[in-house]
């Protein structure tokens, strides 16, 4: 493991890592970063590092027993940058995203729109508006 992490590093909990993990991989094209680890049952993910957009995302499943329970995603939202953001959103629109605030020029003049997953995570979306 590199500890070459600049910035802060997102770590979600799912109810399903390992669903989400491929949702993530069609939508927002991430990549897994080393080894997926399970926990002893051989099912649920103790560990996996995605990256998406150059950045890193972690994820897990939510482990009640070990003081990790599900909470419902709330007051959090994963932001994609990009000079194509378009393509980007019509991918995850294409893979199950349910759109909360269309892609459109905001009043600050980028283009910005926010989806949910189907795993109840809220990803904003920003990118140059179009040239007219």
């Amino acid at each position: 493991m590199s500890y070459d992490y600049p910035g802060v590093v997102p770590h979600l909990s799912s109810k399903d890592a390992n669903a989400a993990i491929e949702f993530y991989k069609r939508a927002f094209g991430a990549e897994e970063s080393g080894e997926r680890m399970l926990m002893d049952d051989g099912k649920r993910v103790m560990h996996c590092e995605l990256k998406i957009n150059g950045g890193t995302l972690m994820i897990a499943d939510a482990m009640p027993e070990y003081g990790y329970p599900w909470v419902e995603p709330q007051g959090v939202t994963l932001n994609i940058i990009t000079d194509d953001a378009r393509s980007v959103w019509d991918r995850a629109v294409a893979a199950g995203c349910e759109v909360t605030m269309p892609l459109e020029v905001a009043f600050w003049g980028d283009l910005y729109g926010n989806l949910k997953d189907p795993f109840g995570h809220t990803w904003a979306f920003v990118g140059p508006a179009p040239k007219s």
